[in-house]
């Protein structure tokens, strides 16, 4: 990834806490198309993708060409379990690039064990992790924290009941942290 949080750490020495958030939780595990989850709206899905991807070329993130969205929750779930072992952020930065770059179902078993295996977890505790729904909770206190913030739209940072919302720049994160140290 492009390195901007982990700059922004070191400058202004402030933690990172991530927070689940339920975007299109009805999505169902096995995905749907963007032109399915997008049906009856006046959305340009072509135009979306294109301004999502010139957004992520500026800011150095991947982002591929993407035609489905998946359901994000299980992924989540792994996500808090990983935090536990200090590999919270390397999980997250993973499904970002499984997800955007290469268009990966972030639900599927095979991706989820792919994924923890991939930041030093072990695979088989994530399986039981998601089987066993042990991190359900913490994930349903996230995304009640998340609708009594009014937080809509992802990425959102939050600091000092103040949001920033969308993918930002160093210069606008940097900004805003400096707005409210």
């Amino acid at each position: 990834m492009t390195g901007r949080i982990e700059k922004l750490q070191q400058e202004f020495d402030i933690d990172v806490h991530w927070t689940a958030f339920p975007l299109h939780p009805e999505t169902p595990e096995d995905g749907q198309s963007l032109e399915d989850l997008f049906a009856g709206r006046p959305i340009n899905i072509p135009e979306m993708l294109t301004h999502l991807r010139n957004t992520a070329q500026q800011l150095g993130l991947p982002f591929g060409d993407r035609q489905m969205t998946f359901n994000s929750r299980r992924a989540q779930e792994l996500g808090k379990w990983a935090e536990n072992f200090g590999r919270g952020d390397a999980f997250h930065k993973a499904v970002f690039k499984a997800y955007f770059a290469h268009g990966l179902n972030i639900a599927a078993d095979t991706v989820l064990m792919d994924l923890a295996r991939s930041v030093d977890l072990d695979p088989q505790e994530a399986r039981t992790v998601i089987e066993q729904g042990q991190y359900r909770d913490a994930v349903d206190r996230d995304w009640q924290r998340s609708r009594l913030m009014g937080i809509t739209a992802v990425p959102t940072f939050v600091m000092n009941r103040q949001r920033l919302v969308g993918a930002q720049t160093y210069q606008d994160l940097a900004r805003f942290i400096g707005s409210e140290i």
